[in-house]
């Protein structure tokens, strides 16, 4: 089964997003102290759009996403086919003017994420990929590049990460020892970031999040010819009843799976 009408429709109303979202963020008034879980005018009217487009094209699939507005109304959240967006992933980053945001669509059928796309708007770049048709990456109109993560041993891997507290390494750092270490808000942009082979590990270790913070970053990564598990090395379920993420994520290049897991145990004992 081929996925090309969902990734066509994901890529529409992700760009459709990002030229909203644009507008926005050069009018919008930078707010240096904006706190993790800031939510914004933007945010909302970007999911609405996205889920309009999305809901236009498949009028029977579910529709989950991270805000509440009147899009997700009168429409299954859970199904067999089923949209998951984040409408501005990384809004702190947003919020703060730092560039470092994305807006994140992804499609599960059965369950299992087929169709991601990660758009970031103030780059211009949109990483985007479909099961069995490979990862790609396009930077404004340059024709798309095929991705693929990198090969780096556990040596000489680079840790990307959301920004430390300023006096030390994060415990995550701590506990992996990467080579180098590469900071940002925004989930989606880290797994892009590592589908790409610009880092080679990506973990989340807080104690719940959601599944519109890793699906459409979750196909980047395997079809880039990464791994994606928790942080038991299980596979990662989607579709709980609150929606909710609680055994973490794991997301690399591959060869250094095995052992990031073992130096992360710390972390779930």
């Amino acid at each position: 089964m081929t996925f090309e009408r969902e990734l066509a429709a994901a890529l529409d109303a992700a760009r459709a997003a990002g030229d909203l979202i644009r507008r926005e963020y050069e009018a919008f008034a930078a707010i240096p102290d904006a706190p993790a879980h800031i939510t914004t005018h933007v945010d909302k009217a970007s999911q609405e759009l996205i889920l309009g487009e999305l809901h236009r094209r498949f009028p029977a699939d579910a529709l989950c996403a991270e805000e509440d507005t009147p899009g997700l109304a009168g429409v299954p959240h859970a199904g067999p086919r089923a949209w998951v967006v984040d409408p501005i992933d990384g809004t702190r980053g947003f919020a703060r003017k730092t560039g470092q945001f994305s807006v994140m669509i992804g499609f599960l059928l059965d369950g299992k994420p087929v169709v991601g796309v990660v758009l970031e708007p103030a780059q211009g770049r949109t990483t985007y990929a479909a099961l069995g048709g490979g990862c790609w990456a396009q930077d404004g109109d340059a024709d798309p590049a095929r991705c693929r993560v990198s090969a780096r041993p556990i040596d000489e891997c680079v840790l990307v990460q959301s920004w430390a507290k300023p006096g030390g390494p994060s415990k995550t750092a701590q506990l992996v020892r990467p080579a180098g270490v590469k900071e940002t808000y925004s989930g989606g942009v880290k797994l892009a970031t590592v589908a790409r082979g610009e880092a080679d590990v990506y973990a989340n270790t807080y104690e719940a999040f959601y599944d519109w913070d890793i699906c459409a970053g979750h196909v980047l990564l395997t079809e880039a010819g990464g791994r994606v598990t928790d942080l038991s090395g299980g596979e990662v379920a989607y579709q709980a009843a609150d929606f909710s993420q609680r055994r973490g994520l794991l997301a690399t290049n591959g060869p250094v799976h095995a052992e990031v897991l073992r130096r992360l145990a710390a972390v779930t004992t």
